[in-house]
């Protein structure tokens, strides 16, 4: 079984992308985990993507996980809510919208996160939960 995770911070050391670090290398077969990063996504713009396409970092990322069995996304929590450099990677991930479906629609998907504050990043996962579905991926509680 082949999971991507995707750490929802760009800080090479953020504590949640040293998380999924610990998550792959705990993966025991047949299980094996890859790590992906949110490097090189624009700025979700309607003008960009009418002008130049969806950006090549957007395509190679949707063709990773067109190719697993189940994502893991570990997100930090900012202000009480989903980082927006990983909302805005959701938001390129289903352009065009056709894109969506194949991509998104029943796929395995757990959330994670690691903060130092007493609630852990309940707030922001709690808060994601009308993009998930919208997004209609099978989410594991």
């Amino acid at each position: 079984m082949n999971i991507l995770s995707i750490s929802g911070s760009l800080r090479s050391e953020s504590l949640n992308t040293r998380l999924l670090k610990s998550l792959k290398a705990s993966a025991v077969h047949p299980i094996s985990v890859s790590i992906e990063t949110l490097h090189g996504i624009p700025l979700y713009d309607g003008d960009l993507e009418e002008s130049s396409g969806v950006p090549d970092a957007v395509v190679a990322l949707r063709e990773q996980i067109k190719q697993t069995d189940g994502l893991i996304l570990a997100m930090p929590e900012y202000n009480g809510g989903m980082p927006g450099v990983l909302k805005n990677a959701l938001d390129w991930l289903t352009r065009p919208p056709e894109e969506m479906g194949p991509t998104f629609f029943n796929r395995p998907l757990a959330l994670c996160g690691a903060t130092p504050g007493g609630l852990g990043t309940a707030l922001a996962q709690a808060g994601s939960l009308v993009v998930f579905r919208q997004l209609k991926v099978d989410l594991f509680p």
